[in-house]
């Protein structure tokens, strides 16, 4: 049933945002139809009020399209071609209009009118329903070099003990002034460049990663000395999950909340909470960066193709940094009762139950990347590149043995820079695609797992 613009068409995208109130409808308007090539095409008819032609709307040259937002206000879109496709028009039917996706311009905003000022002022107008692509990638790395024979000195341990268990060589240490934070900046503005996107494009960041400098995240921090003025920034906290979250994360705002750049960052010190005492463990971490630009896209052109995320708090125990209390005097009221301060808290060492990781790992982690893959309706034999976290080389091996994918096919740096947590997948990432192994169009499937115990995949297709 159509509507009283005459539109007709069921929904594509959604445009959303605040106080996107134009036109004052409460006075009588004389309607006239707007001439659409695309909504000619599809049949709907569209007209806009003869007393707001595009002569009155600035800036000058742009053409008007006008949809009903309520009862008492119309939301107007400037849209700067005249003569490339036009924007197709529907109706919801709750007072909200969309448009197709491939006819969105780059340039597409939303005016609002100032009562009092009489005057219109340009609003940023979000659209929903948006498909995400890879874009861009960067990386960074400190640069103390530790090897394995340098753990030999403080250990009781070889550099064969180690290559041999793992797989891993060197592993790359913050020193001196280094930061995380530093680290993240650099990777992201690698990311960047490599997009060619201004920071101040950027509307999110979402920073992943278990260590920042600052407990209560290091988002804001990374905002701020990327000059990224108008992104919002949030951290998530997921271990070695925490890129594959991140990245399925991004997606979803841009699909549900009209974001267009999103940057997500994996950074992670370890080094910080690691044992040195302890062969077990210290052998294994590293510290790293690394950073991946999502944008907004048509739905034809979406990179995620599928995904699959899970947790088991079950399995917490066997990878943890726990929490402790600090030894400190409890100053006593007199009757007795404890009083403030409560005590201290400070973490922990990683400790690690290896053997049960492994059998987490390669049991769940193949069922995960499957699932996705069924979801993304595509066989194991499309798969251009298995990408997972670079933990150990004895499980990249096992897993992709079970996927029966052939080894020349996986993607692995961990020889150089050991498990870098949620850094690994994009560091690896941007390694791949800068020296040309991972080429546009590729098809990549990437799974994180970790601590808490969680573990995710996502089937992604590189630009």
């Amino acid at each position: 049933m159509a509507n009283a613009l005459g539109l007709t068409s069921p929904p594509v995208h959604f445009f959303r945002g605040k106080k996107m109130a134009l036109w004052d409808l409460s006075r009588p308007i004389q309607w006239t139809p707007l001439r659409c090539r695309a909504a000619a095409e599809a049949g709907v008819e569209s007209r806009v009020p003869e007393s707001a032609s595009p002569r009155s709307m600035p800036p000058r040259g742009h053409k008007c399209i006008y949809g009903q937002f309520s009862n008492q206000w119309l939301v107007v879109g400037l849209v700067a071609s005249l003569t490339a496709k036009f924007i197709t028009i529907s109706w919801n039917g709750n007072n909200c209009f969309s448009m197709n996706c491939q006819c969105v311009p780059e340039n597409y905003h939303v005016y609002r009118l100032n009562r009092n000022k009489k005057r219109l002022i340009n609003e940023h107008c979000r659209v929903v329903g948006m498909g995400s692509k890879l874009v861009g990638c960067g990386s960074a790395v400190p640069k103390l070099i530790v090897s394995n024979a340098d753990l030999a000195q403080i250990v009781d341990t070889s550099d064969e003990w180690i290559s041999v268990r793992t797989g891993i060589h060197n592993r790359r240490i913050l020193s001196g002034n280094e930061t995380l934070g530093s680290l993240a900046v650099e990777a992201a503005n690698g990311a960047l460049e490599m997009a060619q996107v201004n920071a101040r494009e950027v509307d999110l960041i979402i920073m992943c990663s278990s260590t920042p400098d600052d407990l209560f995240g290091s988002g804001g921090q990374i905002q701020r000395d990327l000059g990224c003025k108008d992104a919002w920034t949030f951290d998530i906290t997921a271990a070695c999950s925490g890129f594959v979250v991140g990245l399925i994360t991004a997606t979803r705002f841009i699909k549900g909340g009209g974001f267009k750049n999103i940057l997500v960052i994996g950074a992670d010190a370890l080094s910080r909470y690691v044992d040195w005492t302890d062969r077990g463990t210290c052998i294994l971490f590293g510290d790293a960066a690394g950073a991946l630009l999502v944008q907004a896209c048509s739905s034809d052109e979406d990179g995620l193709l599928g995904f699959d995320v899970h947790s088991d708090g079950h399995g917490q125990r066997q990878l943890t940094v726990l929490a402790r209390d600090e030894r400190m005097e409890i100053t006593s009221s007199m009757n007795g009762a404890p009083l403030f301060p409560p005590k201290k808290k400070s973490f922990s060492c990683i400790e690690m139950n290896g053997k049960e990781v492994f059998r987490f790992v390669v049991r769940c982690v193949p069922q995960s990347i499957e699932a996705a893959l069924d979801e993304a309706g595509i066989p194991t034999s499309s798969i251009d590149w298995l990408l997972l976290h670079q933990a150990n080389q004895r499980i990249i091996d096992a897993v992709s043995t079970r996927l029966d994918i052939p080894s020349d096919k996986v993607i692995s740096n961990l020889a150089n820079y050991g498990n870098t947590s949620a850094a690994s997948i994009p560091l690896a990432l941007d390694e791949a695609v800068r020296s040309g192994k991972v080429q546009p169009g590729n098809t990549i499937a990437t799974a994180g797992f970790g601590a808490g115990l969680t573990w995710g995949s996502a089937i992604v297709r590189w630009k």
